[in-house]
């Protein structure tokens, strides 16, 4: 990774056009290609996503505009290298409710996540079976659906305990030469119960907790791998 530490937090207040930037996903796709392989060239990236190197360079340059990424330094004349300028982009939830037009380009980024986490799925799964990555990585890789029931001031503490150990481990195994990159999705989506047919949410006697939190068609909750 060729890029400055830390994430930059965006003001849907100020950053409005760079967050709205950030929904076209063939530029999420390139942000994520640097910052995870390092600079590379729009044809470089071209390759890897099958687009155009038309295509790449002009969302690249989007990208630019908005300082998300940089130019790299070059190889030799002929090519122009890119590399990202932060580690990771994040923003506030709740400013981004409050900020016109700010839940629907949170809504589109959040889906773009989720996309990112089918295409991982799938390169996870091809790199296991060709062999790519060894066998040892098989019993901890995984994706979990527990459904624990939280007040808000704990999923914040879960979050940032989450944070916490991440940055632990990657500091204790950056020099590790067995450390591979790992996606690590995470989420933390409330659900209010379920309204009884019927019977109107403010008139239920029994309150908020009358019903399970989860969808009725929802997994069954705990860990999956």
């Amino acid at each position: 990774m060729d890029s400055e530490d830390g994430p930059r937090v965006l003001d849907p207040a100020q950053d409005g056009a760079a967050l709205k930037a950030l929904t076209h996903p063939l530029r999420l796709t390139l942000l994520g290609l640097l910052r995870q392989h390092g600079p590379a060239t729009a044809s470089e990236l071209a390759a890897r996503t099958g687009e155009s190197s038309a295509s790449t360079s002009y969302h690249l340059r989007v990208l630019a505009k908005y300082a998300f990424v940089t130019e790299a330094e070059h190889r030799d004349s002929r090519e122009r290298r890119w590399k990202s300028v932060h580690s990771m982009t994040s923003w506030s939830n709740e400013a981004m409710h409050r900020s016109p037009g700010g839940s629907t380009i949170l809504s589109v980024l959040h889906r773009r996540q989720i996309e990112h986490l089918q295409r991982s799925l799938d390169r996870h799964e091809a790199d296991l079976e060709s062999g790519r990555l060894g066998q040892e990585w098989q019993e901890p890789s995984g994706v979990s659906d527990s459904m624990p029931r939280l007040t808000p001031e704990s999923l914040a503490e879960l979050w940032e305990a989450i944070q916490a150990k991440t940055d632990e481990l990657t500091a204790r195994d950056a020099e590790d030469p067995r450390a591979e990159q790992v996606v690590l999705f995470t989420a933390g989506l409330p659900l209010a119960p379920e309204p009884v047919a019927g019977q109107d949410r403010a008139d239920d006697p029994a309150g908020p907790d009358a019903t399970d939190a989860g969808a009725p068609d929802a997994p069954a909750a705990g860990d999956g791998s």
